[in-house]
């Protein structure tokens, strides 16, 4: 039985987490809104551009940014050996989509989808492993997207110099933590990772899954950068879809180190950034990432959420 004490002093934890957690949250919030308000006249004319847009293209970027959740639906199946209902873990995905822009780094879609699998028969602990395997495999596919596109489309991404002391820190703050670990701690933390390793085998036993879950991973990759790419053309952006492809990648593993909710203000600022340090114009860039959150943020939000209300009330998540 688990005592009192250390009842209260996990929920300490906890609570202190949140209040830190949050306290980025909106600080990256407030950065996002007064870069907002200081460069108003440059969203402004941004949406403008995007109002008259070519609307085929933006059609085509609205079919993309419906594609990644079947994309994501594949590749949660390909990470666990079990046959999952397809029509329920494809709506559980929109929700988890919408669930992902609402509360910070991803902890939504997370949360989400842990309690789909736990609802279809899946213990808690290979539930987290399917989520940890499917995030590995998004993670390996979308370096290796970047690796491919970077060859592409040489001198795009600069790599900074890196000092060795800092490499040397980044070194031993990993290491002495793995190093301090003893008893119960190291021991819940190696069952862990063997329950992850048995899964990833388990999956990689049946081809048809290992084709889900990387095949998936791959495409919901593309099917992003093929929205940004639809949007860019319906704005008459000047930038090679490439170019375009491996910028969003960049920014958004970049975005990904800010828990702000679906990487608002993070990613948007840093799209941007990108979009015209690769020499689009200002108006354009805006209007290339405001028709980009629009397709796969704005406009799915509300029927996301309802899709999620509706599966929490049949008990599916």
């Amino acid at each position: 039985m688990t005592s009192p004490l250390l009842t209260a002093t996990a929920t300490a934890v906890a609570r202190r987490r949140t209040w830190w957690h949050t306290a980025a949250v909106l600080a990256v919030l407030l950065c996002a809104g007064y870069l907002g308000r200081r460069h108003w006249p440059l969203l402004e004319t941004g949406a403008g551009q995007l109002a008259g847009a070519d609307h085929g293209w933006l059609l085509a970027g609205a079919a993309a940014a419906v594609g990644t959740w079947g994309c994501s639906t594949l590749a949660q199946q390909g990470a666990v050996a079990e046959r999952l209902p397809g029509g329920r873990l494809l709506a559980a995905q929109f929700a988890a989509s919408a669930a992902n822009h609402v509360l910070p780094a991803g902890l939504g879609a997370g949360a989400v989808n842990l309690r789909f699998l736990m609802r279809c028969g899946l213990s808690a602990g290979r539930s987290a492993s399917a989520l940890a395997v499917k995030a590995a495999a998004g993670a390996l596919s979308r370096a290796a997207l970047i690796a491919v596109l970077a060859a592409a489309c040489p001198g795009v991404l600069r790599i900074p110099h890196v000092p060795g002391p800092a490499v040397a820190a980044v070194l031993a703050a990993a290491v002495v933590p793995a190093v301090a670990l003893r008893g119960p701690l190291r021991s819940r933390c190696g069952r862990a990772v063997c329950s992850v390793l048995a899964d990833i085998r388990a999956v990689h036993s049946r081809p048809c899954r290992a084709a889900a879950l990387w095949g998936g991973s791959l495409a919901f990759a593309m099917a992003h950068c093929l929205v940004l790419i639809a949007v860019a053309r319906a704005v008459e952006l000047p930038l090679a879809p490439a170019r375009v492809a491996l910028l969003y990648l960049a920014a958004s593993s970049a975005a990904a180190l800010l828990p702000t909710p679906g990487g608002l203000g993070s990613l948007d600022a840093a799209l941007a950034f990108a979009l015209t340090t690769a020499g689009a114009p200002g108006a354009g860039a805006a209007s290339a990432v405001l028709g980009y959150r629009l397709l796969t943020v704005w406009l799915p939000l509300v029927p996301g959420l309802l899709v999620l209300g509706a599966l929490i009330r049949r008990r599916a998540v």
